[in-house]
């Protein structure tokens, strides 16, 4: 099952992913797309690493998702991607943006695993005034739309709640 997990900056999708995944109760690998670029990122990482649960194998790939997630897949666990935007902006930066997209799309159908993907909903704030802004503004929100429809589950996280998107879960 592929599951994408959206949400603002300090929504709780981060949380609400792993605690997702650890109910799931198989060994986890986590995919950290970010590095520590300056002092400010240094800080956020170290957060997210004291933060998480230490039973993750934890594979920092800042770049080379589609490949990294074919090293690991396979049945018997969870493979958890946060966070998608990081990965956008870092395939950007490097101009590696087409083609990281396109691997990914390519080998995600023949993945087995089951995988949660982090993602910033970045598209419900004001238009950037940059270019690159709004480029990685537009191409977030394909992305996100892509991932919606080939994964299974859609969650949007706002406030610390989930509101399932996908399928959609009804309480009596």
């Amino acid at each position: 099952m592929k599951h994408l997990v959206l949400g603002g900056a300090r929504s709780g999708k981060s949380r609400f992913a792993e605690q997702r995944a650890l109910n799931l109760q198989q060994p986890c690998f986590y995919v950290a797309t970010g590095w520590a670029g300056d002092d400010e990122m240094s800080q956020r990482i170290a957060m997210h690493q004291q933060q998480r649960n230490k039973h993750w194998q934890l594979v920092e790939e800042p770049l080379s998702l589609a490949t990294a997630l074919q090293n690991m897949d396979g049945r018997d666990h969870i493979i958890l991607v946060d966070c998608l935007t990081l990965w956008l902006s870092n395939t950007l930066q490097h101009e590696q943006w087409p083609q990281q997209k396109q691997a990914l799309f390519n080998v995600l159908p023949q993945l087995q695993a089951d995988i949660i993907f982090v993602s910033n909903e970045v598209g419900s704030g004001i238009v950037p005034l940059g270019e690159l802004s709004r480029t990685f503004v537009d191409q977030a929100g394909w992305l996100n739309q892509t991932l919606a429809q080939v994964c299974e589950r859609v969650t949007l996280v706002v406030a610390g709640l989930e509101l399932h998107l996908k399928p959609k879960e009804h309480s009596l």
